[in-house]
């Protein structure tokens, strides 16, 4: 996202503005150590498209190639590289109150670890892996309202069914 504002009628009734790269770089520096474990669990209140969680993701995927490389070997190996990068996906949690920033914050999540994963493990990549990692941003990116915990309609207001993570 390179602009903080997407329309001032956004601002005006869901008060949506996002966070500039380095501000989202400089918080997540504040604890680095937890960004860089594959399996530590982060949830962004108020996704937005991802600019948080895109970074835990970026942090997380470089995490799990080191884990995945073997000592005195300079290459990942692609089968422990696909777990630890699901486990990093699994572990990372939003919710917001617009279905269209939750499908744009899904699809960004989903190109970062696309990327790394065809990068890493070329032609071992698994079609069924990659339809896990769909399924699992779509049970874990969720349309809600994060401070009544339930599921928002189309219009943004609360629902009577609370937000379930997998």
């Amino acid at each position: 996202m390179s602009t903080q504002v997407k329309s001032r009628q956004r601002v005006s009734d869901h008060g949506e503005v996002f966070t500039s790269e380095r501000e989202v770089n400089a918080m997540l520096d504040l604890v680095k150590q937890e960004t860089e474990r594959v399996d530590s669990r982060f949830l962004e209140p108020a996704c937005g498209d991802g600019n948080f969680v895109a970074e835990i993701l970026r942090r997380k995927l470089e995490a799990a190639k080191k884990r995945a490389t073997p000592p005195r070997k300079k290459k990942p190996l692609p089968a422990e590289f696909e777990r630890q990068s699901v486990i990093a996906v699994a572990s990372i949690y939003g919710v917001d109150l617009l279905l269209d920033n939750v499908q744009a914050c899904r699809e960004r999540l989903y190109e970062i670890w696309n990327d790394s994963y065809s990068a890493i493990c070329g032609k071992e990549v698994n079609e069924d892996c990659r339809a896990a990692v769909r399924f699992i941003l779509s049970r874990n990116i969720v349309c809600g309202n994060a401070l009544s915990m339930k599921e928002v309609d189309e219009n943004g207001a609360d629902t009577e069914a609370p937000i379930v993570f997998s």
